[in-house]
């Protein structure tokens, strides 16, 4: 027997509650919980063991074609891929209003043409004279590409069924299409899963490499369902502060490579431009040596990213609250580390203020950061400058020890690179006697009193 129910889903975060209510318990959102259709609920007792087609079984060492990647024609975005555009895939870009997405894509896009290959952009936020001009700006306005502005998914696909399959499908944006077959507004959580589905069923079925453009919420995440990102091949987030320069690429998720790659790039005005070594850039600037800088070399996905930690620390005045000011590091990780530093190395920071920044509005995650912010913060306290030609780079326990952290070698080789002709790091690091002045740091204590001590 049929029956129905009713269910509501959140707009926000894509969670479905049995009635409606004002606030959405997962997410905290106000006023986002919109009904879908009601959905076909068949009985347990439903038996679906007969009356479908039997597929058919292959052996994983089974003969067949193996896919090519297809380069995009930038070297930064093929890196952060994992080697190029897989045909049949589908990839899932995210980023900030006026970051670069539009821009970075339809270069890729001009690029992919160019090489004669076919490659269509269908824009569901701008009107095709609105891309045609920002074609023109950046140069590109004689590139082959087919263009459209369109948000039926339905119209989409005909179109594409009447000619040949092109190499490359770019949707700007999937929060824009709208398919007839579910009620709803475009962008509501139905809407996107039932419109994602269809594009990407279109492109595994004819080898087309899709490209989906999607909003971000205000906490950085993409907007619409969670299912999105479970549907597509590849998940890639642009970021970037408008105020700096620079963009990264950042690989999420990656069936077809390695997950955190990133591609950097940086905005000039003749679009984006490719950076080969953004650890000069990211250094860039740091010519005289001052208290509370420190050089750590972080990994990104498989490549060394030299990053400067910048720390200040001012004293107040007895009875007022200080402050915790963290930019590019998370603010929780701060206070563990200053808790550390109080408790294990003697240190007081409760009656000053502390800010921490990572250069060039680049954001860390890496928990061998941890070395390199004590540095930064033992040189902030005592007012002396840390070497120059030195990188830090270790995991701090809350005991006070330092952790060995991976691809130890990879930093020293990048560091040495560039010139810094000193290291601190955990102790046994394997490949650290190849860098001829590496010291091997125990415990925290033991890099304060080096610092400290320091003339």
């Amino acid at each position: 027997m049929v029956k129905t129910k009713r269910r509501y889903i959140c707009q926000a975060c894509g969670s479905v509650a049995p009635r409606w209510q004002g606030q959405c318990a997962d997410c905290s959102e106000w006023n986002t919980l919109a009904e879908e259709a009601p959905a076909t609920v068949f009985s347990a007792k439903h038996d679906l063991s007969a009356g479908g087609r039997a597929i058919r079984f292959e052996a994983l060492d089974a003969p067949g074609e193996l896919l090519v990647r297809q380069s995009t024609g930038l070297a930064e975005f093929d890196r952060a891929l994992g080697g190029g555009l897989v045909p049949g895939s589908a990839v899932l870009m995210g980023g900030d209003p006026g970051i670069g997405k539009s821009t970075l894509l339809l270069q890729a896009a001009a690029a992919l043409a160019a090489r004669g290959q076919n490659a269509v952009y269908i824009s569901g936020e701008e009107a095709s004279g609105q891309v045609r001009l920002r074609a023109d700006r950046l140069g590109l306005g004689k590139a082959p590409i087919l263009l459209a502005a369109a948000t039926s998914v339905r119209d989409i696909l005909t179109t594409l069924s009447t000619m040949a399959p092109p190499a490359l499908l770019v949707i700007d944006s999937i929060q824009t299409m709208h398919s007839d077959q579910i009620e709803g507004a475009p962008g509501t959580v139905s809407q996107v899963r039932a419109s994602a589905f269809e594009l990407i069923r279109y492109a595994k079925e004819n080898g087309t490499a899709l490209v989906l453009v999607g909003h971000v919420t205000k906490d950085g995440s993409i907007a619409g369902p969670r299912v999105l990102e479970h549907m597509v091949d590849v998940v890639m987030s642009f970021e970037g502060e408008r105020s700096h320069q620079y963009r990264i690429l950042r690989s999420i998720k990656n069936r077809f490579g390695p997950v955190d790659e990133i591609g950097v790039f940086a905005m000039e005005g003749a679009g984006l431009m490719e950076v080969g070594n953004p650890s000069l850039l990211f250094l860039s600037g740091r010519e005289q040596s001052v208290s509370g800088s420190a050089v750590f070399p972080a990994i990104e996905g498989t490549r060394p990213v030299l990053v400067e930690i910048q720390a200040l620390i001012v004293r107040l005045a007895s009875g007022a609250t200080p402050r915790r000011a963290v930019v590019g590091w998370d603010s929780g990780r701060l206070a563990m580390l200053l808790a550390v530093l109080e408790a294990r190395c003697g240190l007081n920071f409760s009656s000053a203020e502390v800010y921490l920044n990572v250069a060039g509005g680049y954001r860390l995650a890496d928990p061998a950061a941890d070395l390199a912010v004590a540095a930064a913060l033992v040189s902030a306290l005592a007012d002396k400058p840390l070497a120059a030609d030195a990188v830090w780079f270790g995991e701090v326990s809350l005991a006070g020890e330092i952790r060995p952290v991976a691809h130890g070698s990879i930093r020293l080789r990048e560091a040495a690179k560039l010139g810094f002709a000193s290291a601190y790091g955990p102790a046994d690091l394997p490949g650290a006697k190849e860098h001829g002045r590496y010291a091997g740091l125990t415990l925290l204590p033991n890099l304060v009193d080096r610092i400290m001590g320091a003339s």
